[in-house]
């Protein structure tokens, strides 16, 4: 190990990250060329106060470092032992004393060594699952669907690989973070007959995996709900209409509208409020099994009415016998 990071930056290990943001800063101010000059002194400083900040800000690199680090001091002061060791061979009591610590030495580096393999764990881990939710109509479930959503995901950054630093320098993408995130659109497939509470899976469109370990899966939960003016009761549809009171005396022609696209409803004269019509077949198909839309009839009662509908009104008092007793 040729470079010591921490004193290229004039830190120790123990320093915070905060810590070690603002020594790089300082130095790179110091040591930017636009400052500095552009001699080729000042070019490799700025290099490598750059190259020990790209280290040394990440935890995982960093860990690495220290690790390699702290092997590298141990040969060294490995070597210098053996050579102590050379100069006073000839006394038998420090030739003991040696071989001990020696075997102790060795022990303490292969336990070194497999818990270092054990705390860097380079497997391929599988990244995190996703869920949300889409909500549809009765009449998208009944008659499949296809729904357009947004989901932010995060990838590694396209133009510094993840690395945080492009030529010495932060990369412009990912401001230093290594990743990006961004909405991604999914069309996605609503089968027809699909349940309330159903998850659609869509394979590998979740988080992103680690050391090559395949993307989570994004889950989507299906909610299911009920148009307004429209519920259900098991096949069939249940809606409520309202009718003018001439329509209800005099009978008419409505429009409503159903699963099978828009169908004429006959009114018949004399309608009562609260009446009830069956259309046959207009209701949720499933099984092989079909229901039926069933209309409740409400006269509505103006609120707001001309005086010429109000003359016509008390005409029809009139007709109609004037004061009734129950």
């Amino acid at each position: 190990m040729t470079k010591d990071y921490y004193k290229i930056l004039d830190i120790t290990e123990f320093s915070t990250s905060e810590e070690i943001k603002s020594a790089y800063r300082k130095l790179a101010r110091r040591w930017h060329p636009d400052v500095a000059g552009s001699s080729a002194e000042v070019i490799a400083k700025f290099k490598e106060i750059n190259e020990a900040y790209e280290i040394l800000s990440d935890s995982v690199k960093k860990a690495d470092y220290d690790k390699a680090r702290k092997f590298y001091n141990y040969g060294t002061q490995n070597r210098s032992a053996k050579s102590s060791y050379d100069k006073t061979s000839t006394n038998p009591a420090y030739k003991e004393t040696y071989t001990a610590k020696k075997e102790e030495k060795k022990t303490s580096f292969w336990e070194e060594i497999f818990a270092s393999k054990k705390e860097d764990d380079k497997s391929p881990k599988k990244g995190e699952d996703i869920y949300s939710d889409v909500e549809i109509s009765v009449f998208e479930a009944v008659s499949r669907t296809t729904k357009i959503i947004n989901m932010l995901q995060t990838q590694i950054c396209p133009k510094c690989g993840g690395r945080k630093f492009v030529n010495g320098s932060v990369c412009s993408c990912c401001k230093g973070k290594g990743e990006t995130s961004t909405y991604k659109r999914f069309n996605v497939k609503i089968p027809a007959g699909i349940k309330d509470k159903s998850k659609i899976r869509l394979a590998e469109e979740g988080e992103r995996g680690q050391n090559g370990g395949r993307n989570g899966d994004l889950y989507l939960t299906i909610h299911i709900r009920e148009p307004k003016g429209y519920k259900t009761d098991g096949l069939n549809i249940l809606k409520t209409i309202q009718i003018a009171p001439y329509e209800a005396v005099l009978g008419g022609e409505v429009t409503v509208a159903t699963l099978v696209g828009n169908v004429a409803l006959k009114i018949s004269p004399n309608t009562r409020n609260g009446q009830k019509i069956r259309l046959s077949g207009c209701g949720i198909e499933q099984n092989n099994k079909v229901g039926d839309m069933i209309v409740t009839v409400e006269i509505q009662i103006p609120q707001n009415s001309s005086e010429e509908e109000i003359e016509l009104y008390k005409k029809l008092r009139e007709l109609g016998g004037g004061k009734r007793v129950f």
